[in-house]
């Protein structure tokens, strides 16, 4: 008989390099399924590992599985430190991402860090991890993966939208679901604001001060991925061959970039969005006062913000239930998202 109750530990490391989401989150199945966000958290990276994570693309094998057990050695102790630092008892599991730093479905790759088996017995408990793989040998994108939790958890949007590293969307079309990475978003962001010593760009106010370039605006919009059909999903290895040459061929101060750029992550999202449509934004970019303003402009669609708590956590909270899919053997992946050959409940089940 399976269980109606679970308290699991939900991590997520994205690919804007945040630092990681943790979340104490309790699931319980009803009519449907409804949940509680306990405890939750994140752990900024030290410059040292986020400097080792940023270049992780491009390392060796070998350097990479050292990185690879470094990396997993170090969640370990962030997710024990945070359970004893709330003193949570009685977690069913451990549902963890990882921190991705291959994705190219297309080759049939994709590689997530942090997953290595050693993790359960350190922690001593069972952990649920590396969701991603199964995925792709089956033919599909291995992302996005949040979608089965927005169908399941937040019904009543027309769009949930996440703005992360990248910004990925939810919708339901005639009965069917479907998901895709729409562009780069933070990772973009981040990469030039850092030129100005800083990690990210507040409300989006030095975007809001710069001033538009339009021929780097229409050059970023032919991308060939925009006119593609979904399934679709992006990596970082896009960004560093498709985006960041096209910004950099051009001589503009990091505010007309930022301008620019945000300007284009609002316009890709608003080609996506319809009209008076309800849309749940989450991830870092729901901050960012310029590039939601902008967004409320272009689309005219009902924007909505919720608690912090969702907006800051929402993809661990839905790592956190994948794993109760997972190990309740239910579909957490759907090939009309994916494009993999058939529906599937992916993830590793390592036992202490």
């Amino acid at each position: 008989m399976k269980k109606q109750y679970y308290n699991v530990v939900g991590v997520m490391s994205g690919t804007s390099l945040d630092g990681i989401d943790l979340v104490n989150v309790q699931f319980e199945k009803k009519s449907d399924w409804e949940f509680s966000v306990i405890h939750s958290e994140t752990i900024p990276y030290n410059v040292l590992l986020k400097k080792k994570l940023k270049n992780a693309i491009h390392l060796q094998s070998d350097s990479l599985k050292k990185l690879d057990e470094e990396y997993t050695k170090y969640l370990t102790e962030v997710i024990l430190t945070f359970i004893s630092k709330y003193k949570i008892i009685d977690i069913d599991f451990i549902a963890s991402h990882g921190h991705t730093v291959f994705h190219e479905p297309e080759k049939g790759v994709t590689y997530q860090i942090g997953n290595m088996p050693f993790m359960a017995k350190k922690l001593n408990k069972t952990v649920v991890c590396d969701f991603r793989v199964e995925d792709v040998e089956l033919g599909g994108q291995g992302a996005p993966l949040v979608p089965i939790g927005d169908k399941l958890l937040f019904p009543e949007y027309d769009f949930c939208l996440n703005i992360g590293g990248f910004a990925n969307v939810t919708t339901e079309e005639q009965g069917v679901y479907k998901a895709f990475d729409i562009c780069a978003a933070n990772n973009v962001l981040n990469h030039y604001v850092a030129k100005l010593g800083l990690e990210y760009d507040d409300r989006g106010k030095i975007a809001a001060s710069g001033t538009l370039n339009q021929k780097l605006f229409a050059q970023l919009n032919s991308l060939p991925y925009y006119s593609k059909k979904p399934p679709k999903s992006l990596g970082i290895e896009w960004v560093e061959s498709e985006i960041i040459p096209i910004i950099d061929h051009y001589p503009l101060n990091v505010e007309g970039i930022l301008r620019t750029y945000t300007e284009h992550i609002a316009q890709q999202i608003s080609m996506v969005l319809t009209s008076k449509s309800t849309v749940l934004i989450t991830g870092g970019g729901a901050y960012n006062d310029f590039l939601i303003n902008r967004l409320r402009q272009i689309s005219r669609a009902n924007i909505i913000l919720p608690d912090k708590a969702i907006i800051e956590f929402k993809e661990a909270i839905i790592f956190g239930l994948l794993g109760v899919l997972r190990t309740r053997n239910e579909i957490n992946c759907l090939k009309s998202i994916t494009g993999a050959h058939r529906d599937h409940s992916s993830g590793k089940i390592y036992i202490p």
